[in-house]
């Protein structure tokens, strides 16, 4: 368990910093700013706090290469494999999102759209899904699930890293306008992004929802050896949740509402039950892919 520790150490890490460099950080960028916003000079500080702990954390455990990583194919290979897992991702989501449609779960917002306004919106959504996939999955899938492994084994590996990876969809965000920043706003941030989970029943759909998905990834990540998969399915399932989030919203009159989480109106209990139905399809796709490069 050393390294779940020392991963979760890194995440705490960042946490930390945004509680109490926040507001130094504040007032040495602010002045240089035209518009400063706090959440977003504090945030910064926590992940550049994380990005600095992370890279001394593979060095130290002795998994600063490609292979470890999971970056081990050849580039071009990587990118195809990446490509494909996000078509693959896309495709897996149209039974959950068509069963929202056909239950009349979701409902349209906001002013119809042209082909060109759909087309922005889909490929914002997939940079948005990739950049998120790409960060994320290095450290979760690539690293932590590595290091775990060679520990404990994969099984205890996707576990711990499916549990961390659902729990840090629930930080919450906070804001606060510039003539309110005080001393104490880095802890009243840091106390606002955890606030959801003093009730953790709140969120619990949504929260068995990813930790279902982080099992998902972290198996592609066992099955193929590296983490272009993960990176594809990852960005594909986060387009699609984008792309519906930005022209429909969650129908709260409709009966079977409850289905549908109340933290962003898309995961919950429906999507949880279609998520083992794609673990099926997915277990059986790349069990049968003859690309792994580790054990």
């Amino acid at each position: 368990m050393r390294a779940f520790a020392i991963f979760t150490g890194l995440i705490a890490l960042g946490l930390a910093g945004i509680a109490f460099l926040g507001y130094p950080a504040w007032l040495v960028m602010a002045p240089w700013l035209d518009n400063p916003k706090f959440h977003r000079i504090a945030s910064r500080v926590g992940m550049l706090l994380l990005a600095i702990g992370f890279v001394i954390v593979v060095r130290r455990l002795k998994m600063a290469d490609r292979q470890s990583l999971g970056f081990g194919l050849p580039a071009g290979k990587f990118v195809t494999a990446v490509l494909k897992a996000l078509m693959l991702g896309i495709v897996l989501m149209m039974p959950a999102l068509m069963t929202m449609l056909l239950l009349d779960m979701r409902e349209p917002a906001g002013e119809p759209m042209d082909v060109l306004q759909w087309a922005r919106l889909a490929l914002g959504a997939i940079i948005t899904g990739l950049t998120v996939a790409l960060i994320e999955e290095t450290f979760l899938r690539g690293a932590m699930q590595f290091a775990i492994t060679r520990e404990s084994g994969a099984r205890v590996a996707i576990v711990l890293t499916s549990l961390l990876y659902a729990a840090t969809h629930f930080i919450g965000r906070y804001r606060v306008r510039a003539a309110d920043v005080h001393a104490g706003s880095g802890i009243d941030m840091l106390a606002f992004a955890l606030a959801d989970f003093a009730q953790p029943m709140h969120f619990i759909d949504a929260f068995l929802c990813l930790v279902a998905v982080g099992i998902l990834l972290g198996m592609a990540r066992v099955y193929t050896g590296n983490i272009a998969a993960c990176i594809g399915l990852h960005a594909g399932w986060v387009a699609v949740i984008y792309v519906v989030n930005e022209t429909s919203k969650r129908e709260v009159g409709s009966s079977l509402s409850w289905m549908l989480s109340d933290v962003n109106g898309f995961l919950g209990w429906m999507v949880l039950a279609w998520t083992l139905v794609i673990g099926v399809a997915l277990s059986f796709w790349y069990r049968r892919q003859p690309q792994r490069t580790i054990p």
